[in-house]
C-alpha cells in the first residue's frame, strides 16, 4: 500500500512562535512566583517581541498563518462544529473554525497579560513596568492585579486548548501536535496545502517586531 501524501500545513515562523510561547509561560510563571522580576520582565519582553511578529504575521505570513484564512462568522464556525458531532470530517489542513477562535482568543490573552505588565507597579513602587510613567500609581496597581488575573483566564484557555488536541487525538483520530513539530499532515481530500510567504517577508517582520519590543521595553524613548 502507497504511504499516504503528505502536505505542508505550518510556516517554520508559525511553530517558532508558538513553541517559544509555550515555553516561556512557566518561565514567566516561575520568575513571577520567586520575585525573579529582572528575568520576569526579560522574558516578557521576549514574549512581546514574539506575540507582536505574530500579529504581522498573521497579515503577511503564509495562508495558514493568516487570521484572514482562520477567522471564520459564527455561521462557518456552527456548520463546522455541526459536522464535527456528526462524525464528518472537514476540508480543513490549517486552523478549522473553532480552533481559529481559540487562537485568535489565547492571542488577545497574551496581549492584555503583556500590555497590563508594561503598566504594572509594585506595591512599593520599586519594579514598575517601563509604560507605568503614563499612568498614576493607582491604576499601575490596578494594572498589576488585572495582570494576575489575565494570567489564570489564560491558564484556562490553555487547559481548553489541549483538551481539544486530546479530543481530536482519541475521538478524531487526528494528530494535532505532529504538524506543529514537523510542519506536515497527511493530505486532506479537498484542502489545499499551504501557500508559503517568502523569507524576506519573516525576516523584515521579525526586524519591525525587535524594534517595536525594545522601543516599548525602554518605555517609548
Amino acid at each position: 500500500m502507497a504511504a499516504e501524501a503528505r502536505v505542508r500545513v505550518w510556516d517554520g515562523p508559525v511553530r517558532i512562535v508558538h513553541w517559544l510561547i509555550a515555553l516561556a509561560v512557566p518561565a514567566l510563571w516561575w520568575t513571577g512566583e520567586h520575585d525573579q522580576l529582572d528575568w520576569h520582565r526579560r522574558i516578557g519582553y521576549g514574549v512581546l517581541g514574539l506575540l507582536l511578529f505574530r500579529l504581522i504575521w498573521g497579515f503577511v505570513g503564509g495562508s495558514t498563518a493568516r487570521f484572514a484564512g482562520f477567522i471564520r462568522g459564527p455561521r462557518t464556525v456552527a456548520g463546522y462544529a455541526s459536522r464535527l458531532f456528526r462524525g464528518e470530517k472537514a476540508a480543513v489542513v490549517g486552523h478549522n473554525p473553532m480552533g481559529g477562535w481559540s487562537v485568535a482568543a489565547l492571542l488577545a490573552l497574551v496581549l492584555a497579560e503583556v500590555g497590563l505588565g508594561l503598566f504594572a507597579v509594585d506595591v512599593d513602587g520599586l519594579e514598575p513596568g517601563p509604560l507605568s510613567r503614563f499612568v498614576d500609581f493607582d491604576a499601575g496597581r490596578a494594572a498589576a492585579q488585572w495582570h494576575a488575573w489575565v494570567f489564570y483566564a489564560f491558564l484556562a484557555m490553555i487547559g481548553l486548548h489541549l483538551a481539544a488536541i486530546v479530543f481530536y487525538a482519541a475521538v478524531k483520530r487526528d494528530n494535532l501536535v505532529g504538524p506543529m513539530l514537523t510542519g506536515r499532515r497527511t493530505a486532506v481530500e479537498g484542502a489545499a496545502p499551504m501557500a508559503a510567504a517568502p523569507l524576506w517577508r519573516a525576516l523584515v517582520a521579525a526586524a519591525v517586531a525587535t524594534a517595536l519590543a525594545v522601543w516599548i521595553a525602554r518605555g517609548l524613548r
